[in-house]
Parts: C-alpha cells; sequence; structure tokens
C-alpha cells in the first residue's frame, strides 16, 4: 500500500479520498476549508496538512481534485503549494476537470523539479465517487501512468491511458460534449411527451431498451419528470467545461454548434436560478417557455 495525499475534499474529493483509506493507502488530506478536513480526517481515520505543502509531506502520489484552472494552479505551484513539497519522482496525479493549457504547464514544471504530471479527469458525478465507480480518462507519460493506476482502482471502474499528458484532460472534453447533446435531447423527448399527454414513465419504459437509450435517460427520467433537480452534477460547473470545450474547439478548429447552443441554454438556466442543479435542468428552461 502506499502513502497518498488527497488534496480537495469536494462533493468527489471527499468520497474519493475515503475510498483510498478503504483500500488501506495511508491518507493525508487537505482543503481549503480546514474543518472539512478535520471532519473527513475523523471520520476515516487519516491526517490533514493546513497547506498542500505540508500534506504532501513524504508522499508517494499527490491526488487533486479541485475546481478549475486557477484553483489547481494555487494547489500546485501558489504559496506553500503542493510541488515545493514533494520529493522527486512522486506522482501527481490531477482528477479536476481544467484546460489542456493548465495541464501542459503544470506537467512542464513538474517534470524540470522530477516530478510526474498526469492529467486524469472524471466521469461518473457524485454518485459515481461514493460508490468508487468512476470513469477516469488519463493522460501522460505511461510509466507514471501505470504506477498510479493501482492506486486509482480505489475509486474507478474505468480506467484508462488515451497518450501523451492532456489527452485525459481533451478526452474530458469529449465527454462533456456528448453529454451536452444527450441531456439535451432527453429534455425535448420528455417535454414533448408531457405536451402530447403521454405518460413519460411508461415512454421510456419502451425506449430505453432501444437506440434511444442512454446512461442519462435510465439515471435521470425519473427525476426530471418530478421536477427534482439535486442529483448530480451542477449546471455552473457544466458551463465551465463546456467553456473549456468551445475555447479548445477553437483552437484545434472544431465546429461545436450544437453544444455552443446547450450552452446557452445553461445560461438561461442560471438566471432561472439553476446554477446549482444538476444538469438535467435543461428541461426547466422547456417547462418556463410553456
Amino acid at each position: 500500500m502506499a502513502k497518498v495525499a488527497f488534496l480537495g475534499l469536494g462533493v468527489m474529493g471527499y468520497p474519493m479520498a475515503g475510498h483510498l483509506v478503504k483500500a488501506g493507502h495511508e491518507v493525508t488530506v487537505f482543503n481549503r476549508t480546514t474543518t472539512k478536513a478535520e471532519a473527513w480526517a475523523k471520520e476515516h481515520g487519516g491526517s490533514f496538512g493546513a497547506t498542500p505543502k505540508e500534506a504532501v509531506q513524504g508522499a508517494d502520489f499527490v491526488m487533486c481534485c479541485v475546481g478549475n484552472d486557477d484553483d489547481l494552479r494555487q494547489v500546485c505551484i501558489g504559496e506553500n503549494g503542493a510541488f515545493d513539497g514533494m520529493e522527486a519522482d512522486t506522482i501527481f496525479v490531477d482528477h479536476t476537470t481544467v484546460s489542456a493549457k493548465v495541464t501542459a504547464e503544470l506537467y512542464n514544471t513538474g517534470k524540470a523539479q522530477s516530478i510526474a504530471f498526469v492529467d486524469a479527469p472524471v466521469s461518473g458525478g457524485q454518485a459515481g465517487a461514493e460508490n468508487g465507480v468512476l470513469s477516469i480518462m488519463c493522460g501522460g507519460d505511461e510509466a507514471s501512468y501505470e504506477a498510479a493506476e493501482s492506486v486509482m482502482q480505489a475509486y474507478g471502474r474505468s480506467i484508462k491511458r488515451l497518450g501523451e499528458s492532456g489527452a485525459g484532460q481533451l478526452t474530458k472534453m469529449v465527454n462533456q460534449i456528448c453529454i451536452a447533446g444527450l441531456v439535451q435531447g432527453l429534455s425535448e423527448g420528455l417535454h414533448f411527451a408531457e405536451k402530447a399527454g403521454l405518460d413519460g414513465r411508461a415512454v421510456v419504459e419502451v425506449i430505453a431498451g432501444g437506440a434511444a437509450g442512454s446512461w442519462q435517460m435510465q439515471n435521470r427520467y425519473e427525476t426530471m419528470i418530478d421536477d427534482e433537480f439535486e442529483h448530480g452534477f451542477a449546471v455552473d460547473w457544466m458551463r465551465k467545461d463546456l467553456g473549456i470545450c468551445l475555447s479548445t474547439a477553437d483552437e484545434v478548429g472544431a465546429s461545436l454548434p450544437v453544444t455552443a447552443l446547450v450552452d446557452q441554454f445553461y445560461k438561461e438556466v442560471q438566471k432561472q436560478g439553476g446554477g446549482r442543479w444538476d444538469t438535467s435542468s435543461l428541461i426547466k428552461r422547456l417547462r418556463a417557455m410553456g
């Protein structure tokens, strides 16, 4: 078993760090709100550091799941950042969804200090983190990935290296692009069923096993019908991710017309006060239109 530091105890990081303890690893955590780190340590029996630099002392692996590019940069190379406390040949695994630019920056900064950096964004939401069944998309040096894979197995069901540094983040962008279109399509289908006087649940029972079926349909249709949107990834975070997708698309010359449109639909949901609703709340926008 390894000595592991986990930086960031949000709705994803908190249970992910807990799974590491259950897998037998020695875990030290850091969170900007120290009381949350204290609560985690009390619940799981691990320890916590007051700063990222303190938390990573002596760690073999450092896992991180924070909010955005700025958060990640601050945790890694800000004042009392993790890179200042990491020993040579330590592996840093970033589970945050961030831009490929900051990934390249931190990969190169780490390499200059003999620190390996693996980008490893996750999919599966809060439920996937709590149940330890996340999909993890990785980029980075093959040897570093192979060493970190066994640690990630504590909370990952599907873990795969897609290529060199940045490939994991680019794959996560593909994931979010696909989800955006799927959720909009499901929202329109359920909205149409409502307007047409159909029983939405009965409709999904028939179509879910066919070509229209998806994870979103299986896991979100009932809460969408019931107008409940506190069950997953927040609209605010989805807009952050789609912004990364759209800016990267401009850089690589990809056309994302549906993604751009759905991003604006999510902006309308935010204006409805739904920034913290889960992403299936796109149907709320349709219902508000009458």
